[in-house]
C-alpha cells in the first residue's frame, strides 16, 4: 500500500465510523443476534457462529486497531461498553470478545513499528480476524507468569511446542497470541509474547470441554506447535506487556462481562417483581428484598469497574503510573472484587425470582447466567490471586482521604 493509497483507507475509516452505526449500535445489533442464539449455544457447548458473523458485520473485531492501519481508534471505555452490552446477552460471546480484545490490544500497544506486528492489526481491522489465547499451560494452575514450554531459535525461525491445556475458541480462531520462555536455558519467568497467524502454528486435541458454564467458549486443550518466522516474538519482554497491558485489559473486559451477566440476571428479576406485584394488587412478593440487594450490588460493581477504567485510561500511556504498587495491586484485586460481586448480583437476583429463577423453563430463569458467572472467580483463581498480592498490597499505603 503507498502512501496515497494508506491516506484515503484512513479516510474511508473515519467516514464510516462518523456516518455509519455509532460502536454501542453495532454491538446492541450483535447482542441481539447473540441472545437469540444463547440458549442453543450454552445447551450444546458450541461456538457462537452467528453472533460473530454479525460481529464481523459491523467491523466489532477491529475496533481497537488505529485509524492508521484501518480500525476505529477505539478506546478501553469503548471496548468495555461492547463487552458489557455482548455479557448481557451472551456470556460465550462477550467472554470471546473479551479475550480477543486483549489479544488485540497487546498487539496496538507494543507493536508499533514493527512490521510483522502492523500487518496483523492491519489483518484484524480489514479481515475481522478473531485472535485467541494461549496462556495456560500443563499443570500450573493457570499461573501464567511461569511457563515450561521455551522457544527455540534457529537463524530467522522460531519453534515451539506448548501443552496448552486451555485455548479458547482455539479452533474457530484466525490467529493466536501465546507465551513462552524466552529461549531453552531461560528462566520460567523469563518470557516472550508471540502473535502468530493460523498458517504459524498447529493444533492437536488432547482436552474436551463439558463444563457448568461458559460452555460456547469451546475451551478445549490443545498440543500446540509452532514453526513460524521470528518476527512473530515481540521485542519487549512479556512481564512488561504483562503489567502494563495483558493485565489491565483482561481484568477490565472480564469484569465487563461479569457486570453484564449480572445486569441481565437484574433485568429478569425486576420482570419478575413487577409481574408479581401487578398480579397481587401491587403487594410486593416476600423476595423483593433481595431485588433490593441486587441493585445495589449491581450498583457497587459497576462503580468498581468504572473507577478502576478512568484509573487505567488516566495512566495507559505513563509507564511510571502503571507500573506503581498502587495501580498494579487494584488492577489485580479488581478481578477478585469484580467476579465476587457478579456472583453475588445473580445470587440475589435468582432469590428474588425464586423457583421461577431456580427453573429451566420459564420466562425468569437464571440457571444460565448462574452458571456463566460462577466461572469467573475459577478463571485465574482468585485464591491464587490473594496469595500473590498478599505482600503487594502490605506494602502499598492506606489513604490518607477519601479522593487519594
Amino acid at each position: 500500500m503507498n502512501v496515497r493509497e494508506a491516506v484515503l483507507s484512513v479516510d474511508e475509516t473515519q467516514a464510516s465510523l462518523l456516518e455509519g452505526p455509532s460502536l454501542i449500535e453495532r454491538a446492541a445489533r450483535t447482542a441481539s443476534v447473540a441472545a437469540a442464539d444463547a440458549d442453543g449455544v450454552d445447551r450444546d457447548a458450541l461456538f457462537p457462529h452467528k453472533a460473530f458473523d454479525t460481529a464481523r458485520e459491523q467491523r466489532l473485531l477491529g475496533v481497537m486497531i488505529p485509524v492508521e492501519f484501518g480500525g476505529f481508534g477505539a478506546s478501553i471505555h469503548d471496548i468495555t461498553d461492547i463487552c458489557y452490552t455482548l455479557g448481557r446477552a451472551c456470556a460465550s460471546t462477550a467472554m470471546i470478545y473479551a479475550m480477543h480484545q486483549t489479544k488485540v490490544a497487546c498487539i496496538v500497544r507494543h507493536g508499533h513499528g514493527i512490521p510483522w506486528m502492523e500487518t496483523m492489526m492491519r489483518r484484524v481491522a480489514r479481515d475481522q480476524w478473531l485472535l485467541a489465547s494461549s496462556t495456560t499451560e500443563g499443570q500450573n494452575g493457570g499461573n501464567i507468569r511461569a511457563s515450561a514450554a521455551a522457544v527455540d531459535h534457529a537463524g530467522d525461525t522460531v519453534s515451539l511446542v506448548r501443552d496448552a491445556t486451555v485455548i479458547s475458541y482455539g479452533a474457530q480462531a484466525d490467529g493466536l497470541v501465546t507465551i513462552a520462555r524466552r529461549a531453552t536455558e531461560a528462566a520460567a519467568s523469563d518470557q516472550v509474547l508471540l502473535a502468530l497467524a493460523k498458517d504459524d502454528y498447529s493444533l492437536k486435541q488432547t482436552q474436551g470441554w463439558e463444563t457448568l458454564g461458559m460452555r460456547g467458549t469451546c475451551s478445549t486443550g490443545f498440543e500446540l506447535k509452532v514453526d513460524c518466522p521470528a518476527d512473530r516474538v515481540f521485542p519487549e519482554a512479556y512481564d512488561k506487556i504483562h503489567a502494563q497491558t495483558m493485565t489491565p485489559f483482561a481484568h477490565l473486559c472480564w469484569s465487563s462481562v461479569w457486570a453484564g451477566i449480572a445486569a441481565a440476571s437484574v433485568t429478569r428479576a425486576q420482570a419478575f417483581v413487577r409481574k408479581a406485584a401487578r398480579n397481587s394488587g401491587g403487594q410486593m412478593p416476600p423476595a423483593a428484598a433481595h431485588f433490593t440487594a441486587a441493585k445495589m450490588s449491581l450498583a457497587k460493581l459497576r462503580a468498581l469497574i468504572s473507577a478502576n477504567l478512568d484509573a487505567f485510561a488516566r495512566a495507559e500511556h505513563d509507564e511510571r503510573a502503571l507500573g506503581s504498587l498502587d495501580f498494579q495491586s487494584s488492577i489485580t484485586l479488581l478481578k477478585v472484587q469484580a467476579s465476587e460481586l457478579a456472583v453475588e448480583t445473580v445470587m440475589h437476583a435468582m432469590r428474588t425470582a425464586g423457583l421461577a429463577g431456580y427453573r429451566n423453563d420459564g420466562e425468569f430463569t437464571m440457571g444460565r447466567h448462574l452458571r456463566d458467572v460462577l466461572s469467573s472467580p475459577i478463571m485465574i483463581n482468585n485464591d491464587r490471586i490473594l496469595a500473590n498480592a498478599a505482600t503487594s498490597t502490605l506494602m502499598s499505603g492506606i489513604p490518607t482521604s477519601l479522593r487519594d
